[in-house]
């Protein structure tokens, strides 16, 4: 079998142009942007949960730990750190009973509040966020695959959309 020389088309330009045949012209370049940003999730999650591997977290379970140890007291109510994380409660309880079972967070009453459960992180788990930040930041952060000008306009970008949905 030869090796492939032709390169490798691109899928998405591909989808707008038989978006464009059927007529959608109006809505090729929307089609266009919804599913380039929804691939570029992809590549980057991909590449998030392969550096994270090592220490058995995904990245929502990453988050919760560096959310808890970005806190001043290491612990906060699950409906706190559900609101900080922009998640629903049960996807925070789902990545905190994860995080139990490996001793990386501990549940416990509120000290004045007996309706409300804190999430506190314990000492594995800020050693394990720090080393996981360190290669996050090294492995993919500092090098997201797009130059330093690209990426400004992606973050403008991305906070113009954010905006206009009410996110912020």
């Amino acid at each position: 079998m030869s090796p492939r020389t032709a390169p490798i088309p691109d899928r998405i330009d591909q989808a707008r142009a038989n978006w464009e045949r059927e007529g959608w012209v109006d809505a090729a370049q929307g089609m266009t942007v919804v599913t380039s940003v929804m691939r570029a999730h992809q590549i980057l999650l991909a590449r998030v949960e392969e550096t994270l591997r090592p220490w058995n977290l995904s990245f929502p379970r990453y988050e919760l730990l560096r959310l808890l140890a970005f806190s001043r007291s290491g612990a906060m109510p699950i409906t706190k750190a559900s609101e900080r994380l922009q998640v629903h409660v049960t996807s925070v309880t789902s990545a905190m009973k994860r995080l139990i079972d490996a001793g990386l967070v501990e549940r416990r009453p509120h000290p004045t509040d007996g309706r409300t459960t804190l999430v506190e992180i314990t000492e594995a788990g800020r050693e394990v966020v720090a080393q996981a930040t360190d290669a996050l930041n090294s492995g993919v952060f500092a090098d997201p695959g797009i130059d330093e000008s690209d990426q400004v306009a992606l973050i403008d970008a991305i906070a113009s959309l954010r905006r206009t949905a009410g996110d912020f």
